[in-house]
């Protein structure tokens, strides 16, 4: 069976901010993409959670959004998704409407996460509503299913709904479950039918040997290259061993510094020269000590730094 037109290898892009974290900062937006396109990515999801996504505005997403595609006047191929999940059905649908209109290919959609003890009836009418009033035909829609973080998960059940309900629109999920086996019950369940992105880069092989399509995550900020390369080799079908057992290596190495958006920003900075970017509140700043210590481990396990 063919990939899906979205299968590939994206960022979960960090925002660019300004002063003290409160300002949105669209201006470097091109700038950012274009070098994440340079280095193999297929494209970036935008306000996923690296991205910060909860803590801006549906004002500032907009913003944010129209600055973005000026990637494609250098990789007019380069994929944008937007993250828009929001508690909030109409800020939602207003959201995906105007990353859509704007040109982006996809949404990746939270689950309404404030009322954790809705029914699986209830997302399906938030999901299905969501579809039906705001993706046009040739456009996507994937569910998060970040349940540590939102508290939903997204179960077998209610996907299958969704995808016998809108075989195109619903496209599949992103797969930030972190958990293997989790990856390897999906593959089980719906095959290539399913478009997974997996959030997961330490076991990037093993969901795509489960049928995931590729990955979305932070330290593709970072490892983008090493992850395209193993991405190339699977889909020619040569040895990814080596590539994986380095990704797998990196993405260790970033966890003893997480949460993701303060350290990324601050490697971003301190390795490829862009401005410093601070995170928004209610995230702290990485301290100078961890900054440091973060880059020179990094310099010493990447090879295009030694």
């Amino acid at each position: 069976m063919s990939l899906h037109p979205l299968a590939g290898i994206y960022a979960a892009s960090i925002t660019p901010t300004t002063g003290n974290g409160y300002a949105l900062n669209p201006e470097p937006a091109t700038a950012y993409l274009n070098f994440l396109a340079e280095r193999g990515c297929h494209g970036a999801l935008l306000f996923g959670t690296t991205g910060e996504g909860p803590s801006f505005s549906t004002n500032e997403r907009k913003t944010l959004f129209k600055h973005a595609v000026a990637i494609r006047q250098k990789h007019p191929l380069f994929r944008l998704l937007a993250g828009t999940g929001t508690p909030s059905l109409e800020e939602t649908i207003e959201l995906n409407q105007a990353a859509y209109e704007t040109g982006f290919e996809a949404t990746v959609v939270l689950p309404p996460f404030y009322f954790r003890n809705a029914s699986e009836a209830g997302l399906f009418q938030w999901f299905d509503t969501v579809i039906k009033r705001s993706v046009p035909e040739g456009k996507y829609l994937l569910g998060y299913h970040i349940p540590k973080v939102s508290g939903i998960p997204l179960s077998h059940d209610l996907i299958a709904r969704l995808k016998d309900a809108h075989p195109k629109k619903f496209a599949g999920i992103k797969d930030s479950s972190h958990d293997l086996e989790h990856a390897r019950s999906l593959g089980k369940h719906f095959g290539k039918d399913l478009l997974v992105l997996n959030g997961t880069d330490s076991y990037l092989f093993d969901a795509l040997n489960a049928d995931a399509q590729g990955c979305i995550t932070a330290p593709a900020n970072i490892i983008s290259p090493q992850l395209r390369n193993l991405w190339d080799a699977y889909q020619q079908g040569n040895e990814t061993k080596s590539i994986q057992e380095e990704i797998t290596h990196i993405r260790e190495l970033l966890e003893n510094y997480m949460p993701f958006p303060p350290i990324l920003k601050a490697l971003i900075s301190t390795l490829y020269g862009f401005p410093r970017w601070p995170v928004r509140p209610p995230l702290d700043e990485a301290s100078p000590e961890r900054i440091e210590e973060a880059t020179n481990a990094i310099k010493a396990t990447i090879k295009e730094f030694n």
